[in-house]
């Protein structure tokens, strides 16, 4: 996708919540441009709404992310989780953590998921939905208590030929570090599980604190 100075690559396209006739896609994407003869490298998060009239679905606003400014001091797990080559953020994502209103929990936990797996982080903060998509009860994610996963290992969550069982254990794993919450493709056992059409694509971890 091009514009006129500057090239858009779409990192993942995943949703954001479905529903009947309408849907949330979560669109992570980096933006190249030209400045002073150099590339330079941005991008966001966009939140795309969409209505569904009769077979087809069509655009009916975007949201781009607004992490906000970059904390005056980051913390010390917020380093660590940038300097951390086995964590893989999207522009949007990035300066979620600069802007040091991603809870500590969210960092630890991506920490040690990231001592076992190579994970791709798809939207922690910004950019995702206010509420839980299509009802009145607030996301973990704009309080910076959670975080989607849609790459495990280089492995696309959505894709068919990802290993259920290394999707399972990544969903287990991100119990064991803290979350109470996990949505995922498969559905497991146990109350912090949950499966349904907006998680077949990524992995979502939420936090209590």
């Amino acid at each position: 996708m091009e514009r006129p100075g500057n090239v858009v690559e779409v990192i993942d396209a995943q949703y954001g919540g479905i529903l009947s006739t309408t849907a949330s896609v979560l669109v992570p994407c980096r933006v190249y441009s030209i400045s002073g003869g150099r590339v330079v490298t941005g991008g966001t998060t966009v939140d795309v709404r969409l209505a569904r009239s009769g077979g087809s679905w069509r655009v009916t606003a975007t949201h781009p992310a607004q992490p906000g400014p970059a904390a005056k001091q980051m913390s010390a797990l917020a380093r660590r989780v940038l300097a951390n080559e086995q964590i893989l953020l999207p522009p949007a994502s990035i300066a979620d953590v600069r802007s040091g209103q991603v809870h500590d929990s969210v960092l630890t936990a991506m920490l040690e998921l990231a001592k076992t797996y190579r994970i791709g982080v798809s939207v922690i903060r910004s950019g995702h939905p206010i509420n839980v998509f299509g009802t009145d009860r607030p996301s973990d994610h704009p309080r910076g208590r959670a975080f989607d996963t849609w790459q495990v290992n280089d492995q696309a969550v959505v894709s068919p030929s990802t290993s259920r069982t290394l999707i399972s254990a990544y969903m287990k794993a991100s119990e064991a570090v803290g979350s109470y919450n996990v949505g995922g493709p498969v559905m497991l056992s146990g109350a912090a599980y949950f499966s349904d059409r907006t998680h077949h694509d990524h992995v979502h971890a939420g936090f209590r604190a």
